[in-house]
């Protein structure tokens, strides 16, 4: 009997569906190094995020239909993952691949405990992951981190730079770090924004996969400013059951709407996060509120004190309590998110090939 070919291996594997884009596994360039020795084929699959939901089943997948090919007695697939980056990253960070802002429209929702679990759980799937805490008047990463330190200069060839300080996996810079623990912030709208700046141009991230930036609540400065220095891969928007809170987090929404209307390219809104979800706040409107405003819903997150104590003792519930109902969601969130940015990133590859802005915008709408 002929050796199995290549070829023969690649069309093979053209039945593996990746269900967010909505393609083959082969078209999307995922296989790898296809290996053929006698009845052993060994093969990479190179996924476009470590946080790919469906990595498991898509393994499974895979084999499946190579063993389903005469002669076929082993299969060793390797399951790898590379992040692809956004077109024009801008100056201020260019080896960071997305940079992914956390919303809400009012303090209180747990914007910020929702940032740094879901950093934390992207870093646990290998993900490069820094955090970014904008949040200039009321900083609480550092506590949410468990780090007080300041952080390192270091000196590059462009100048003295700041080293962010690593905890739980992911790189954390944070203006709490700098000031003084007992002092208000009353900053201008100018103050804001060169902080903003001096935070994403000053700090040594490095090569990151995802920049998850905590924005202060509400549409003030920050979040323009964040919008107008780097190209956003997207926003998350954090929100609480209650009416009152869809209200106001439907804002937050049309605000980047409205910000999108004077770019060349959108800025998207990856989905709404429902926190302290059941008990006396009730569920299910930030479902609601995401399907009236046409995005996606990424998951909701239970009223759990684990999740404040986790907190207030500096080790969020992803590490505290990694495996309760808590940290579960939050890694589900997680890759949700991550999936979203995918099928946006592979929407922008199709009309950087094509240029069919109509076709990639109607990929970035529904998947397809």
């Amino acid at each position: 009997m002929a050796e199995i070919s290549k070829e023969q291996i690649l069309e093979a594997l053209r039945v593996v569906e990746d269900p967010d884009l909505h393609r083959d596994i082969v078209t999307l360039g995922f296989v790898k190094d296809v290996r053929v020795c006698g009845g052993n084929v060994a093969l990479r699959i190179e996924l476009t995020t470590p946080a790919c939901p469906v990595k498991d089943m898509l393994k499974i997948q895979a084999e499946k239909a190579v063993r389903s090919l005469p002669g076929v007695e082993q299969v060793n697939i390797e399951m790898t993952a590379q992040v692809r980056s956004r077109p024009n990253p801008g100056e201020l960070i260019p080896k960071v691949r997305h940079v992914i802002a956390v919303a809400s429209g009012k303090g209180g929702v747990g914007k910020s405990t929702v940032a740094a679990n879901i950093a934390i759980a992207l870093a646990k799937t290998g993900a490069k992951v820094g955090l970014l805490d904008a949040d200039i008047y009321g900083p609480s990463l550092p506590t949410m981190m468990g780090v007080r330190q300041r952080p390192l200069m270091k000196e590059t060839p462009a100048g003295p730079k700041i080293v962010p300080v690593q905890a739980h996996g992911v790189l954390v810079m944070s203006l709490g770090f700098l000031l003084e623990p007992d002092k208000a912030v009353v900053w201008r709208g100018p103050m804001v924004a060169s902080a903003v700046r001096q935070m994403l141009g000053d700090v040594l991230w490095g090569e990151q996969d995802y920049l998850i930036v905590d924005l202060p609540p509400g549409t003030g400065d920050a979040p323009l400013s964040l919008a107008q220095l780097v190209p956003l891969s997207g926003v998350l928007v954090v929100m609480t059951p209650q009416l009152v809170a869809q209200e106001i987090a439907n804002k937050s929404i049309a605000m980047f709407r409205m910000l999108s209307q004077n770019r060349e390219r959108p800025i998207p809104i990856l989905g709404v996060v429902e926190n302290m979800s059941g008990g006396p706040f009730g569920s299910g409107g930030a479902e609601m509120a995401a399907k009236q405003l046409d995005v996606p819903f990424l998951g909701r997150i239970p009223l759990d004190a684990a999740i404040c104590a986790g907190g207030d003792s500096g080790t969020p519930v992803v590490i505290g309590a990694p495996e309760s109902e808590a940290a579960c969601a939050f890694h589900k969130i997680a890759s949700s998110l991550a999936s979203q940015v995918s099928i946006l990133q592979y929407a922008q590859d199709i009309e950087a090939a094509t240029g069919d802005r109509t076709d990639s915008q109607q990929t970035m709408m529904t998947g397809t």
